[in-house]
């Protein structure tokens, strides 16, 4: 069995699943990509992504694209990580509403924000920067709500840690640059200071170069 590679680029999309590996502590294998060179529109990497977005992972036969699929791929593969609650548990589902709100939800606000030229050209950014940005506001005040809500724990899900921390870590950064990003929430903040606390999440960050500021 080869060792498994990750294909990334610098706080990206991919930041979750290398994440999760740096967590889960087995080996793997690191692939920049270099997209100041559109180096994932390239034929090879077309190849692995037909849709040219950043990540990959390969295991042995195993292409997988998609940062959730990757991390839930990851924390089924590696049971005594603890990344992830049993099968058919109540937990379990939390975490899966958890992820997917985060990815098809938030994240995908946060890519309207990031390309707003896709909704309505040049001459529509600033309009589609500005709803986008409320809109992402509007959930991080529902993060900030349950987290303020749970008394068991710091993490999503309550007192156990799990792969949808580092999926929140990752977008919450990537609003770093906002008039109210996710650190200006207190919860989010001591959620955000609790995850750069854990040396597994600090040594991914400081590999990718994020640490200045992290989120």
């Amino acid at each position: 069995m080869s060792t498994p590679i990750l294909y990334y680029a610098p706080s990206n999309a991919s930041l979750a699943p290398h994440m999760v590996l740096a967590e889960i502590g087995a080996p793997y294998t690191l692939k920049l990509v270099d997209r100041d060179s559109d180096e994932h529109k390239s034929a090879a990497y077309l190849e692995l992504n037909p849709a040219g977005l950043i990540p990959v992972f390969v295991d042995d036969d195993l292409v997988l694209t998609e940062s959730a699929a990757i991390c839930l791929y990851l924390a089924d593969k590696h049971p005594a990580a603890n990344l992830i609650p049993a099968l058919a548990t109540a937990e379990r589902a939390q975490l899966y509403k958890w992820l997917m709100y985060l990815t098809n939800t938030l994240q995908a606000e946060l890519i309207t924000y990031f390309y707003p030229h896709r909704l309505g050209g040049e001459s529509a950014k600033t309009i589609v920067q500005d709803n986008a940005e409320t809109r992402v506001g509007a959930m991080l005040d529902l993060i900030e709500d349950h987290l303020a809500k749970n008394s068991e724990g710091i993490w999503l899900l309550g007192k156990r840690y799990s792969i949808a921390d580092p999926y929140l870590l990752m977008l919450c950064r990537w609003t770093r640059g906002f008039a109210k990003p996710a650190r200006a929430r207190a919860n989010l903040a001591r959620f955000l200071a609790a995850m750069m606390a854990r040396p597994a999440i600090a040594h991914t960050f400081a590999h990718e170069g994020l640490l200045s500021p992290p989120y």
